[in-house]
């Protein structure tokens, strides 16, 4: 008999309190116990440089028009998403971007350069990554990143930058879909990726974007969102790719070499509220080489990656790591850089928003992985093997309303979770004082809301005796597979400042029970990778319990996060690899069990 015991019906209830693209009204409804809203706030389009040298073609405003349902061109055939989006951002890059307009608009300052030019007329994919190389990779990741002679200037840069700003703004229908003025900002000294997407609250923006060559480092970045925001231009910053940093995401030390200090965190936590945990080129929570006691650590690892450019896995790349080691400057420093809440996105280069289905997706780098037999074979732009790749991975937001204001606040707030691309809903709260039956009550999101935390929250030091308790409930994707257990993953520092974490199965599908070692069995496999298909017999379709940390010291600080794993399903490799008539890829998995992560629940003492 396991441990918590699950009331379907008791379930629905706790997340019925959902929104969805098409049942939203012109006029945004305020729900104060929140809907919960799915969305993308990464991807390119033909307004950034390596995605149009890739074949794009597809404007910002296509963008949008894909994340609301509708038909794009996609390396040359007809491209939809099943289901549209709630929300969205096209993300292109402020490097080039000045260039990028020149070469799309004809006849505009700039375009009549040389190198535009050249840029505009290249057809062979061996030239265009030629140009790629000599252009951008040699001076992005060199030691001086720095504009261009062919730069069109400050003006045409407006122009690119008001085009992404314009779309955003026309596609925007309060209650309906929500869109963000948004960038990204590509600093990646000697090819270690600090990538941040620039988000803003509102169409009150800069006149201009920063890129890379103005500000080539994260501490300036910061300073920079600061002087939009006493401007009245508020803005958030999100990283990603933390696995592609070489270890300089979450640093012992500032870029400069000095002492990471109290300034230095609380100006990060103040501006990088969440970061993106999965994307096209990998999952970003933790490795296998390095999380040997997590049963599923071998999740979309890439590791591929690491024969390009030296990068190479390092445990400090990884999220989980940098959560734990962010309580663990708290107490030195005053403040927490690290504390982030959990982001999805794609880093799409197709210019389509939130295209994560297995079954439907057709690369993301234009011609690199524009066909299967190159998805299987090829490389993408000198950062992995192309059936290394994910389709990357969906944000969901618990929002009052579907409106910028709401979702932005959502993501500051840190109650938003991620997703490896389908639609499991996931809540997760935090409570000294949670009945354990709460989940089977009629009022628990009103109930966990007053006497407790949602995730992205902080817990107030505990009285004597007591343990933190989580009230966690999750829901499948309704077009997806089952689930096979929820997990909370629980992160502290000792009393001598060793970083520790650990995993809890807190429920799960099936009447099996918890071996002696302390593991579950596993849920089992009806995938059948010869037609790649599989069956919904094993799993539930909800799960849902009150957890109390039965090993909680409180002395110690600590976080807690949730992770729902599905049960296994085909990967993307394997629908291909059966539609074209290709052998399965012998060196990626078959198989994949899709998983959301919720924002984490901090306690400090």
């Amino acid at each position: 008999m396991q441990p918590y015991i699950r009331y379907a019906t008791a379930i629905t209830l706790l997340l019925s309190v959902v929104g969805t693209h098409a049942q939203q009204s012109a006029e945004p409804n305020q729900n104060p116990l929140r809907n919960v809203y799915f969305g993308e706030t990464h991807v390119h389009t033909a307004y950034s440089l390596d995605a149009y040298l890739g074949g794009t073609r597809l404007t910002p405003s296509d963008a949008y028009r894909h994340a609301k349902g509708e038909s794009v061109v996609v390396n040359g055939k007809p491209h939809r998403l099943r289901r549209p989006l709630d929300f969205a951002a096209v993300t292109d890059h402020a490097e080039y971007l000045g260039e990028m307009y020149a070469a799309m608009h004809p006849g505009s300052p700039g375009s009549d350069q040389p190198q535009i030019k050249e840029l505009v007329a290249l057809t062979d994919p061996a030239q265009r990554r030629d140009w790629f190389l000599k252009y951008v990779i040699s001076n992005t990741r060199g030691a001086n990143p720095q504009h261009l002679p062919f730069y069109p200037g400050d003006a045409v840069v407006r122009s690119g930058w008001q085009e992404l700003v314009n779309a955003a703004d026309t596609h925007y229908v309060p209650g309906q879909f929500t869109t963000f003025p948004a960038f990204e900002w590509s600093s990646a000294p000697g090819g270690a990726n600090l990538h941040r997407n620039i988000l803003f609250r509102s169409s009150q923006v800069p006149d201009l974007p920063v890129s890379s060559f103005e500000i080539p480092r994260e501490e300036a970045l910061w300073d920079w969102l600061a002087e939009q925001a006493a401007a009245g231009a508020r803005a958030i910053a999100l990283p990603h790719n933390s696995n592609a940093s070489k270890g300089l995401m979450f640093p012992n030390q500032r870029s400069n070499g000095k002492p990471l200090d109290e300034a230095y965190a609380r100006q990060r936590a103040e501006f990088e509220r969440a970061i993106e945990i999965m994307q096209v080129k990998g999952n970003s929570e933790v490795h296998a080489n390095f999380w040997a006691a997590d049963e599923f650590a071998d999740f979309e690892n890439a590791p591929s990656m690491k024969k390009f450019n030296k990068r190479v896995p390092q445990k400090r790349n990884f999220v989980r790591d940098g959560l734990v080691r962010g309580i663990a400057l708290q107490s030195s420093l005053g403040g927490n850089p690290y504390k982030l809440g959990l982001f999805g996105g794609t880093d799409s280069h197709n210019g389509v928003m939130g295209d994560t289905d297995e079954d439907n997706w057709v690369g993301g780098h234009g011609f690199e992985d524009g066909t299967p037999e190159r998805r299987q074979s090829a490389e993408v732009g000198g950062w992995l093997a192309a059936r290394d790749q994910s389709p990357g991975s969906l944000a969901g937001a618990w929002a009052t309303s579907n409106t910028r204001e709401a979702i932005w606040d959502s993501i500051y707030n840190r109650e938003v979770f991620a997703t490896s691309g389908t639609r499991i809903r996931v809540r997760f709260f935090g409570s000294w004082s949670y009945p354990q039956d709460l989940h089977d009550r009629h009022d628990r999101v009103a109930v966990a809301y007053r006497d407790g935390v949602p995730m992205g929250g902080d817990l107030q030091s505990a009285d004597a005796g007591m343990a933190p308790r989580f009230l966690v409930a999750a829901s499948k994707d309704p077009l997806g597979a089952n689930l096979d257990r929820i997990q909370i993953i629980k992160g502290w520092v000792d009393a001598q400042g060793n970083q520790h974490d650990k995993v809890f199965d807190v429920d799960w599908s099936g009447d099996r029970q918890l071996g002696s070692n302390g593991k579950l069995p596993s849920v089992g496999n009806t995938v059948d990778v010869k037609t790649a298909t599989y069956l919904n017999s094993i799993g539930d379709s909800q799960l849902a319990t009150v957890w109390q940390d039965p090993e909680f010291d409180p002395t110690l600080p600590a976080l807690y996060y949730a992770r729902v794993i599905e049960i296994p399903t085909p990967r993307w490799t394997t629908y291909d690899a059966v539609r074209a008539g290709l052998p399965l890829p012998e060196d990626v998995p078959a198989t994949i069990a899709e998983r959301a992560w919720s924002s984490p629940i901090w306690y400090t003492p």
